[in-house]
């Protein structure tokens, strides 16, 4: 039994119509579903992905209007780390990034840059056996896209105690990284020294890390968490997932979310992400919380909602 690398990594924006001018806009990801924080349904949670809305491509986002800049510490996770598959497609975003006003910083095979709110991301050249996780955008070759999600680095002062959790799930060292890989996929996570500033949650800030679990094995995992020390959630219905929440050592808040049911399950994947979707428990509030959201123009679609 293995996780099956990460299944989503979630931020939080200050600004939803940014955030989709560039997830969707310059970074060529599909909006594949537009709904609310089931914790707050007050606000908008978007999730960006690729073409099939695939865990290992899924970056979401709370939008907390007006939000505060958020600063990274210990126990966050301050960069996400996406594969691409050629020196060619760095080159690629070499230029495309900066046409759009976002300063990137090449070395080798690796291209850093922080979207508009500061969230730092990585592009790496990766050769692994992993399905590629590709949006269709039409400025964006295929060939060129990003690939899915490689690795999410977090800033902890002691990671030597992270270690009986990471092993209770599973994760295996891989040089500096710990590895979740199961039969499909595998995602890495590294640690940083922190910075001495302390953390701030706010806009551009991680919420959190999801790992991917086959559905038959999610109430294993909590089993596994608890015996290691962590202070687990129960089986959360998501309605599009299953979720258990709790804390590593580190700080760090970890997410065992399950592959399926998926964003297809109240949209055809042809048009995700075009309305406002509601779970069904939260359907009876859309009355009271659709015209609370500030609308939304998809740069992908042009529709508005």
């Amino acid at each position: 039994m293995n996780l099956e690398g990460i299944h989503h990594i979630t931020a939080i924006t200050a600004d939803a119509q940014r955030n989709v001018d560039f997830y969707a806009g310059v970074l060529g990801l599909r909006l594949v579903k537009k709904t609310v924080n089931q914790d707050n349904p007050t606000v908008y949670h978007l999730f960006f992905a690729d073409e099939q809305g695939s865990a290992g491509s899924d970056l979401t986002f709370f939008e907390f209007p007006d939000v505060p800049s958020g600063r990274p510490g210990a126990g966050d996770v301050h960069r996400v780390i996406w594969r691409v598959a050629s020196a060619q497609a760095l080159d690629f975003w070499e230029g495309r990034l900066p046409a759009n006003g976002i300063e990137v910083e090449r070395d080798g095979d690796s291209l850093r840059f922080s979207d508009p709110e500061g969230l730092d991301h990585e592009l790496v050249v990766v050769d692994v056996d992993d399905e590629p996780l590709i949006a269709d955008h039409p400025e964006v070759p295929a060939e060129l896209a990003l690939r899915g999600f490689h690795a999410v680095r977090a800033y902890s002062a002691a990671p030597e105690a992270s270690r009986a959790l990471l092993e209770a799930l599973e994760f295996e060292q891989a040089g500096e990284a710990w590895e979740a890989r199961g039969e499909k996929r595998g995602g890495l996570y590294f640690y940083d020294e922190p910075p001495t500033a302390s953390s701030q949650q706010g806009a551009g800030s991680v919420h959190h890390v999801a790992w991917a679990s086959n559905m038959g094995e999610h109430e294993t995992w909590r089993e596994r968490a608890i015996s290691a020390g962590a202070h687990a959630t129960p089986v959360i219905d998501r309605f599009y997932f299953r979720s258990i929440y709790f804390r590593e050592p580190s700080g760090v808040l970890f997410e065992i979310a399950t592959l399926g049911p998926g964003f297809t399950v109240d949209e055809p994947l042809e048009h995700l992400g075009e309305k406002l979707s509601l779970p069904p428990d939260y359907e009876h509030l859309r009355a009271e919380v659709e015209p609370k959201l500030r609308p939304v123009v998809n740069p992908r679609t042009t529709s508005t909602g």
